[in-house]
């Protein structure tokens, strides 16, 4: 396992772990994290895949550049990366802003060159749409919020974005933090996974979060077309019906939900990375080439592609 660093077109230093040889798998770290937080994943994937776990610009071990702290600019970051490493269509794993940032290259960069996706909890809204408020949620039914994910009003995302840039900024952290993960989690990986959390500056935390939860990638999402795997926590901070209404969205896509005894909440991949690892390395074993030609599907057969 390897700490390199590369330079993206507009200038910022970012770093990434490289481990193994194989099917090269490039893994997205979530809104101010970073790819540390794979290290229950890195060495179990390093055995079968070419792994490529970056922290994205400002995170982790990455330059604190003050500018690009977009979705659009991450992907673009991403992809860059892919063609400066020459990856030959790689796997994409994404964990909650990560898959927003899959969604982002594809919509950019177009699909050809990915083979498989891992979705990891993230919902396809992060707020609900700016015309309503809390008082407003007559303008979405009951179905559509279930669908969205969303777990922000708009008042809630400005008051979040408020507090990261002023002196409440490390009690929002940890309370969102503490929002995210199950009562099994032991107080010691609840400290790490919040100081990973601070590397990233609040005040570009603040950006980057809003700039975030504000992008309704329904739209994009019901146009994937990769073997798809969508994994969420029964006790997430993001609705497990999101992930729900995604699987139900991309054709022939898979869903793994984690119960609460599980460790299923937002950081299922720490708190249980043995069934995570398991079910992602599953998924990624198999190819188009070795695909079953067809699946028993409500008493009848529906041919895949091959």
């Amino acid at each position: 396992m390897q700490r390199k660093t590369f330079k993206t077109s507009d200038g910022a230093a970012l770093s990434y772990i490289s481990a193994g040889k194989g099917k090269p798998l490039v893994m997205l770290h979530g809104w101010s994290q970073s790819a540390e937080q794979f290290k229950y994943q890195i060495p179990a994937f390093a055995e079968h895949h070419q792994v490529i776990a970056v922290d994205l610009r400002g995170h982790g071990e990455s330059e604190k550049v003050s500018f690009g702290y977009r979705i659009s600019r991450l992907s673009k970051d991403v992809q860059e990366l892919i063609g400066t490493l020459q990856l030959e269509k790689p796997h994409l794993l994404g964990h909650s802003m990560g898959c927003a940032i899959i969604w982002s290259y594809l919509d950019l960069f177009g699909s050809d060159e990915i083979e498989r996706l891992v979705l990891v909890d993230q919902s396809p809204l992060g707020i609900l749409r700016s015309a309503c408020s809390s008082a407003s949620l007559s303008h979405w039914n009951v179905q559509e919020i279930a669908e969205s994910g969303a777990i922000f009003t708009a008042e809630q995302l400005n008051a979040a974005v408020y507090a990261l840039e002023n002196s409440e900024a490390e009690e929002f952290t940890r309370n969102l933090l503490a929002s995210m993960v199950t009562p099994a989690m032991s107080k010691e990986q609840f400290e790490w996974i919040v100081e990973c959390n601070q590397r990233l500056p609040r005040a570009i935390a603040a950006t980057l979060l809003y700039n975030h939860l504000h992008t309704d990638w329904r739209d994009r999402i019901v146009r994937i077309r990769q073997p798809t795997l969508i994994i969420g926590g029964r006790k997430s901070i993001v609705p497990w019906t999101s992930q729900a209404w995604i699987n139900q969205s991309i054709p022939d896509s898979e869903l793994e939900i984690f119960e609460e005894a599980e460790g299923g909440g937002h950081f299922m991949f720490i708190e249980n990375p043995e069934k995570f690892n398991r079910r992602v390395l599953q998924f990624l074993s198999r190819s188009k080439k070795t695909e079953l030609v067809g699946i028993l599907l409500q008493g009848q057969v529906k041919l895949l592609r091959i």
